[in-house]
């Protein structure tokens, strides 16, 4: 059995601590919007994850608007500036449904655990989108499409009811499409911009037009925004802020396979911290469905994925 390096063990320790603090700030989230309005959360946790991001975006600011051209384009590069626009604009774009549908859902599914799993679902459909990609998944990514699918059914539909998704399940289930999308994009990008810039700039983007709701339509009292402040924090300075710079340096590493099971564990951590902290129980069936579609999201990033590759490697999503 290969020995890990000290280097390996600290990468898997750093990535352990960021799926624990991603996993609770479901909680946090939850949390936050007993006193604050969804868009409210979002705009101020936002803000404050740009913040925590600034001193490594200053630090690295010569690089940071650079658009790299990488050796792997067929056709002829597009300006400097156009790329940057459309890269930013998009990826900008995609975050802020996806943060927001996510948020919005969070306050009305009856289990931070549930919504966590349901979320971890962009680690199947991320290879599956291969297929619109000209890039086809292997046959076991169908499979664990489909087990997942049957575990989202007992998770998300009560014994003996009719075949009716709740409205928060549905606006988790989009966040986990857009997150899909939101990869995606970061894949194709992260190549030619700045992954600092592109974590600020989303932030940024959720920050001004959840600002905008809130300012329009929530109207929340100075004393509310208080009272969800510590919440607020921990999802801006602690998810957003020190579980995205664990990341890139736990990932520096970790190989991508052994990288990509320590994240899974972010779901398994939001059902423990709703457990704890919020005094959610699962039920027998909803247990059973985190669990096939827990096993599901490992056999996908296990044997479903290419060598060296990472679906999700970005995850700035939290």
């Amino acid at each position: 059995m290969k020995k890990l390096k000290k280097t390996e063990i600290l990468g898997s320790i750093l990535l352990l601590v960021t799926a624990l603090i991603w996993g609770f700030a479901f909680v946090a989230q939850s949390m936050g919007m007993e006193s604050v309005g969804p868009c409210t959360f979002n705009s101020l946790r936002s803000f404050l994850a740009a913040f925590a991001l600034a001193p490594i975006l200053i630090a690295n600011r010569k690089k940071a608007f650079r658009v790299m051209r990488p050796d792997t384009d067929s056709k002829p590069p597009k300006s400097d500036k156009t790329v940057l626009y459309t890269g930013l604009l998009s990826i900008g774009t995609v975050f802020f449904l996806a943060s927001t549908s996510q948020q919005i859902g969070i306050g009305l599914t009856d289990s931070v655990g549930k919504a966590g799993f349901i979320t971890a679902l962009y680690i199947v459909l991320v290879p599956l989108a291969g297929i619109f990609l000209k890039k086809p998944p292997k046959w076991i990514v169908f499979l664990c499409v489909a087990a997942s699918t049957f575990g989202l059914f007992l998770l998300c539909v009560p014994k003996g009811s009719r075949f009716v998704l709740q409205t928060g399940d549905l606006l988790i289930i989009a966040c986990a499409l857009l997150f899909t999308a939101h990869i995606l994009l970061i894949n194709y990008y992260s190549v030619r911009i700045n992954g600092i810039l592109i974590a600020m700039v989303q932030f940024l983007f959720v920050g001004v037009f959840c600002g905008i709701v809130m300012i329009v339509y929530e109207k929340p009292a100075w004393a509310d925004i208080v009272k969800a402040l510590p919440t607020i924090a921990y999802a801006g300075l602690l998810s957003s802020g020190v579980g995205y710079t664990f990341q890139i340096l736990g990932q520096k590493y970790v190989e991508p396979t052994r990288a990509s099971l320590i994240m899974c564990l972010e779901s398994v951590f939001s059902v423990l911290g709703g457990w704890l902290l919020l005094h959610q129980e699962l039920t027998l069936r909803e247990g059973i469905g985190c669990a096939i579609m827990f096993i599901a999201i490992l056999v996908c990033q296990i044997f479903g994925q290419e060598s060296g590759t990472l679906p999700g490697e970005d995850h700035a999503d939290q």
